[in-house]
Order: structure tokens, then C-alpha cells, then sequence
């Protein structure tokens, strides 16, 4: 999947799948219920063990289908080692404006995270495809529309505390986008193999997402 349609399926979902801890053994099926839920976009963040393995695995079986990138990118070589295994995209926690430029002169879309408005126009400024910010769950949904409104030409994204009950809210407002973590990306289920609770939860995320 190429950027443009990669970024063209992040426009129309909205919805960014975390992946963090999940065990190499089972990201096939992750993958699967994600995509078959509805949610076909996957961030799988760099502190997973064997993260950049599972991303070229993941591109190698998904990539027609589905949207691949990397997170948790803390430095270039971080973004480097990523884009070199494959990733389409990145996601970082923190506003680094050497990583988003490297993002930038390689054409992968970079979603950095920022938390306060002077944070979010370096971000947006230096080439970024959308701001992410971040802590959501300690920063809230009135603190992120306070922030939109007089930066609204710039794209942003809620990260932390969404969920079924409020994705609509965060969709209303005008986000770009939302990542969603460990309650859809779910260790305790997927360890069981219990991959039907992720397309099922994938799919109530996306029904609840439209305004």
C-alpha cells in the first residue's frame, strides 16, 4: 500500500490500531481481526520485542490490505531501522524535529506527538503529516479542543482515553484521527487466542466512530 492510499485509509477509518507487547506467535491473527473488524491500520511500536521483524512479516502478508507503520520512534536511527524494515509510517511519543525531517526526506507520513501548542507548530512546521497528542487520558477532550481551536488549520490526533463510549465525541470535535491501544489490542485475550473479542471490539470502535 503506497502513501497516498495508505493515507487515504487513515482519512477514511480514522482509526489507528496500537500494537504494543503482543507476541510474534500471534500477530497474524491480530492483523486478521483488526483488518476483518474494520480496522485495517496497525502501529507496531518499537519497545514490542521483535517489532521490526513483525512489521516486514506484517507488510509481506498485509501490506496489500492494510497499513503498516512503526511507533514508539524515539531518534533517527530508530526511524532508519523502521523504514528500513518496512514500516510505512511513524508515530512517535515525543516532538523531535530531526526525526520528523528524516521522516520527511524518506516520504513516509510521521505523526509526532506533542502536548503543548508550541510543541504542535514545531511539530507541524518541521513537515509533520499530523500531530498526535499526547498523554490523552491525563489531557482530556476539553484540553484537546481547546488546542484545536486556534491551530484548527492544523490536523490532530487524540491518543489515550478513547474508547467505545467517547470515540465519538473525539470524531465530532474534528480529530484527524485516534489511536487506540490496550483496550482493542487487548494482551489478556489475545494471549488466549481469543481473536474474535478484537475483530469484535474493532468493529464496535468503528460503528461508534461515525458521526
Amino acid at each position: 500500500m503506497n502513501r497516498e492510499q495508505g493515507l487515504k485509509l487513515i482519512e477514511a477509518v480514522k482509526i489507528i490500531a496500537i500494537v504494543r507487547g503482543v507476541e510474534e506467535q500471534h500477530i497474524a491473527g491480530v492483523a486478521e481481526a483488526l483488518r476483518d473488524g474494520g480496522i485495517p491500520i496497525m502501529e507496531v511500536t518499537l519497545n514490542t520485542e521483535g517489532a521490526l521483524g513483525m512489521i516486514g512479516r506484517l507488510q509481506q502478508q498485509y501490506g496489500d490490505s492494510m497499513y503498516i507503520g512503526a511507533g514508539t520512534v524515539l531518534d533517527v536511527e530508530d526511524a532508519k531501522r523502521a523504514l528500513d524494515a518496512g514500516a510505512s509510517y511513524l508515530v512517535t511519543p515525543n516532538t523531535d524535529e530531526e526525526v520528523i525531517r528524516y521522516a520527511v526526506e524518506r516520504g513516509a507520513p510521521i505523526f509526532p506527538g506533542a502536548m503543548t501548542p508550541t510543541e504542535v507548530v514545531k511539530a507541524w512546521k518541521a513537515g509533520a503529516t499530523a500531530i498526535k497528542i499526547f498523554p490523552g487520558a491525563s489531557l482530556g477532550l476539553g484540553y484537546l479542543k481547546e488546542v484545536m481551536a486556534p491551530l484548527n488549520h492544523i490536523p490532530m490526533m487524540a491518543v489515550g482515553g478513547v474508547n467505545e463510549d467517547n470515540i465519538g465525541e473525539f470524531m465530532r470535535i474534528g480529530c484527524y484521527g485516534v489511536g487506540i491501544g490496550g483496550s482493542l489490542v487487548n494482551l489478556k485475550e489475545i494471549g488466549a487466542g481469543h481473536f474474535d473479542w478484537v475483530r469484535e471490539k474493532a468493529a464496535r470502535l468503528v460503528e461508534r466512530s461515525k458521526i
